[in-house]
């Protein structure tokens, strides 16, 4: 047996789908960034300035691992998983020892390691093993022997903070920034502990086979019964759980900008429609939408300490909205039976993979039973796709964006596309949780009285979806 010809089809997509890129760079006036040039948002618009684009870089990335993984040496393979722990590792210790940021006030000529390490106190000769490592995996530049800079990726874990201001003031490393290192920092913290004791959860005799969310791997390392956010609120918790709200504002950094407003055709809705953000957090979504569409009242539903950060983002920045009526910011449970009646649109983003199966029909049913006839459910959610090709139309996505990656890639894109695995694997970690296949979300919502009308999201991206669904 012989994948040449395979790969020879992989290199041909990769050729192909570059040239598809170059044109729309020229249409478009961008250019593909320089790995060593650290990231800005500006540089992700040859990607995001046309659909093409973001499809034929998607193409490219996974070809290129497809390529790898028939090439590479299978036990090189194999051991580049098992070592995920030890990237991670290296991937932390630069983190919380401000390496980045030392290294962006060092500038491109970067920085020898025993002058970084005279700056953040660590040892010279074990910070270069980490920083060489993590430079071989593309994260940092070994420019000459042991002086780094950093690039494209490393960037983005810098706090934008002088690192003055971080050696005195560690405990505020994350606030006031974009969330983005925050978000690196407590997945690299809560999670990647989480993931040590997957195997020890799921082989326990209660907790392996509970759907509760404390029966979570981290309810195993913690040994504890409350539930993350349960954790969050203890006294001792203090920094995490200010870092985890800062993390969950760099999530709304990473999706596309025009995501919400894109997510239904708001535009239609009759002035005074009532949008209701369930589970909405402090309200990152609703300021996109009270900003572009005035026409609609909007409510904001969370439990009490959450709202009451929601008061604070808002006062800073949009404090009209909520003077004038126009959101309203409401403690609400969604177990709990809806105290809006009848709204134009339910609106839930990132909810239902915090929770089980039995937990999020508890939280549709409500809604369902508040429901008008017209009232339109609209979730956004991962969508997970299968990895064969032609899976059939019970489970296959139902989005004209969704067309399946060409042959000989994997129908999902395989690696390209991880972000969504990711997150499901991050679900069951700290949440004991899941996103969801198109059919595992269908059986969801029909078991607690919806339908699907409508699903958008581009086939190379798992992690972005949005549904739209009616009462039955």
């Amino acid at each position: 047996m012989t994948d040449v010809g395979g790969a020879r089809n992989l290199l041909s997509l990769i050729a192909d789908s570059l040239s598809t890129l170059e044109t729309c760079c020229a249409r478009t006036n961008t250019s593909i960034p320089d790995l060593r040039e650290p990231f800005t948002l500006e540089s992700e618009a040859f990607r995001t300035a046309d659909p093409d684009a973001a499809r034929a870089a998607s193409i490219i990335s996974a070809a290129a691992l497809q390529l790898e993984a028939i090439f590479t040496p299978p036990q090189v393979g194999l051991l580049s998983f098992v070592a995920g722990s030890s990237k991670a590792a290296a991937l932390r210790i630069c983190l919380e020892s401000n390496v980045t940021e030392i290294l962006r006030e060092a500038g491109p000529e970067g920085m020898h390691v025993n002058e970084i390490a005279k700056i953040n106190g660590q040892d010279p000769s074990k910070l270069a093993r980490f920083l060489r490592y993590l430079s071989t995996c593309h994260i940092y530049v070994e420019l000459s022997p042991d002086v780094f800079a950093n690039n494209r990726i490393s960037s983005l874990m810098d706090s934008h903070k002088s690192v003055e201001n971080l050696l005195a003031r560690p405990e505020e490393k994350y606030i006031n920034t974009n969330g983005l290192a925050a978000f690196v920092g407590h997945h690299l913290d809560e999670t990647f502990k989480a993931a040590a004791y997957s195997w020890e959860t799921l082989s326990d005799p209660e907790m392996g086979k509970s759907s509760e969310p404390n029966a979570s791997p981290f309810n195993k390392v913690h040994n504890t019964k409350e539930t993350l956010f349960s954790f969050y609120e203890r006294p001792d918790q203090a920094s995490r759980r200010k870092r985890f709200g800062i993390a969950m504002q760099g999530v709304e950094k990473m999706q596309p900008p025009t995501i919400i407003p894109n997510a239904y055709a708001w535009n239609q809705l009759p002035s005074g429609s009532v949008v209701v953000d369930v589970g909405g957090g402090v309200g990152t979504a609703c300021l996109a939408l009270a900003e572009k569409f005035p026409h609609l009242k909007l409510v904001v539903q969370d439990l009490p300490g959450i709202i009451d950060g929601a008061h604070e983002v808002w006062s800073k920045r949009n404090p009209t909205a909520i003077s004038s009526g126009q959101v309203e910011l409401q403690v609400h449970n969604f177990f709990e039976q809806q105290p809006q009646k009848k709204a134009a649109v339910y609106f839930l983003k990132h909810v239902l993979h915090n929770w089980s199966d039995e937990k999020c029909i508890n939280i549709l049913s409500r809604l369902r039973e508040s429901a008008g006839e017209s009232t339109k459910l609209v979730l956004m959610e991962s969508l997970i796709p299968y990895a064969c090709h032609d899976a059939g139309e019970d489970y296959a996505i139902p989005s004209e964006s969704h067309i399946e990656a060409p042959k000989p890639l994997l129908a999902n894109f395989g690696a390209a596309n991880e972000m969504g695995f990711i997150l499901d694997m991050i679900m069951y970690m700290v949440l004991n949780s899941q996103e969801r296949t198109f059919r595992g979300m269908d059986l969801l919502l029909k078991k607690s009285g919806w339908k699907i009308v409508q699903v958008k999201g581009q086939a190379f991206d798992s992690s972005f979806f949005q549904v739209e669904a009616v009462p039955l």
